[in-house]
């Protein structure tokens, strides 16, 4: 088939890069030259395991030409930003911009599908996207050309895998024709397809992702209280996660979750619900208590070494999570900043998100590895667990100044390392 996918950020260089690689034409739009250049180069503008050697096999070509891509396409993806306002509600500036823009074109061609990929709360794209691609084109939808909704479950760091190994995927059609269309995309994938509405797809993506943001916060909430007991929460998680009702997956207790999707997701659906008249209270409480418990860790650091003023402290691991350079909503962010208001001094090291870290924090230190960020250290904080720290031996924290690890995440291996403790265990 012949694509444009509209937006290479995750979600839309992945998307892209995995359908080049299966044979089909696929042309990449983005607004930054910087950006489309680079994908031109074969070099990516992201951090993804593999994507930069699916960039060098594939036929990917990347533009800033909107014009270009519709007359080269049948299907075009929407892989647009879609993030927070203050109140939690989704900004859909990008995603009507680009309706604009595809409307204005479709006045000129024969019937040609839309599929929203960008993540949109329920009603979107009835209410916002259709409405003004008629409006634009002086089209029909359903006759004239065709929109899906066919919402993401991509994890950052193994976004390549998911796009190839997908558990299902979710059409949420206006129309037959242009679901027949994504369905036949789809066919090489050996997973169950859900041709539904685009109200339930848009709500499936957000249901799931509260649902995991909600698990990550349970087990947080009896991690606090393993603290206080004495005992390791991921020890009973294990018990708890063997019940295949539950599933041991995403019951990892610790800083908090983060990322681009969790923190907004959960966000939106609690505006969303308080938009048609309903307290998404559970929901709710997951966002606050997310917040409370990246700050655990600097109280627990504060309970052993006292005041911060002057001390300095390393960090270790700056994006949400390992595999990735993302460091949007991460832990670490609010963390650094809570440290830097008790007054003290940052030596910080991650394998892949100083660069990205450094846009905010342009005056702490950044190491080039772990030892080095360790040293004359008052104390350190795991926040990200990168396979390189569960290597990381006894002999790598002798130089600190005084010997106090604590993690965020579960990651130093005991046989290897001694005297730590983690925020929940």
């Amino acid at each position: 088939m012949k694509l444009a996918i509209i937006g290479s950020g995750y979600v839309g260089l992945v998307t892209a890069t995995c359908l080049a690689k299966q044979g089909h034409d696929v042309i990449c739009v983005d607004i930054d030259e910087k950006r489309v250049e680079m994908i031109n180069k074969k070099e990516s503008p992201i951090f993804e395991p593999r994507l930069k050697e699916y960039l060098e096999e594939s036929n990917l070509k990347a533009t800033v030409d909107l014009d270009y891509a519709m007359e080269n396409s049948d299907v075009c993806f929407v892989c647009v930003p879609t993030p927070s306002n203050e109140d939690g509600s989704v900004n859909l500036d990008y995603v009507k911009n680009v309706s604009i823009a595809i409307g204005e074109r479709l006045a000129n061609k024969g019937y040609y599908t839309i599929v929203v990929k960008s993540t949109i709360v329920p009603g979107t794209s009835d209410e916002t996207i259709i409405p003004i691609l008629e409006r634009e084109s002086g089209k029909k939808a359903g006759e004239d050309f065709g929109v899906c909704m066919n919402p993401e479950f991509l994890r950052e760091g193994h976004a390549i895998h998911d796009f190839e190994n997908p558990n299902r995927i979710v059409i949420g059609e206006h129309d037959k024709r242009s679901g027949d269309i994504l369905a036949e995309l789809y066919s090489v994938y050996n997973c169950p397809i859900i041709r539904t509405s685009t109200k339930t797809a848009e709500l499936s993506k957000y249901a799931s992702n509260a649902l995991l943001a909600t698990k990550i916060t349970f087990a947080n909430e009896i991690g606090n209280l393993c603290k206080k007991l004495g005992i390791d929460v991921y020890d009973v998680m294990k018990i708890v996660g063997m019940d295949n009702r539950v599933s041991e997956k995403f019951l990892n207790a610790g800083i908090g979750f983060g990322g681009s999707c969790f923190p907004k997701d959960v966000a939106a659906l609690v505006a969303r619900s308080k938009e048609l008249g309903h307290e998404a209270k559970v929901l709710s409480q997951v966002i606050n208590s997310n917040k409370e418990q990246r700050m655990k860790i600097v109280e627990l650091l504060e309970n052993k070494i006292g005041s911060l003023e002057g001390k300095k402290i390393a960090i270790l691991g700056l994006s949400f999570k390992p595999d990735t350079d993302d460091i949007r909503d991460a832990p670490s962010v609010d963390i650094i900043k809570k440290l830097q208001e008790k007054g003290a001094k940052i030596s910080a090291y991650d394998p892949k998100a100083m660069d990205n870290v450094k846009k905010i924090f342009n005056e702490i230190d950044y190491a080039q590895n772990a030892q080095n960020a360790l040293e004359e250290a008052d104390a350190c904080l795991i926040l990200t667990e990168w396979n390189e720290f569960k290597d990381l031996k006894d002999n790598d924290f002798n130089s600190m100044k005084n010997r106090i690890i604590i993690e965020g995440r579960k990651v130093l291996n005991p046989e290897n390392v001694k005297d730590f403790e983690g925020i929940c265990w």
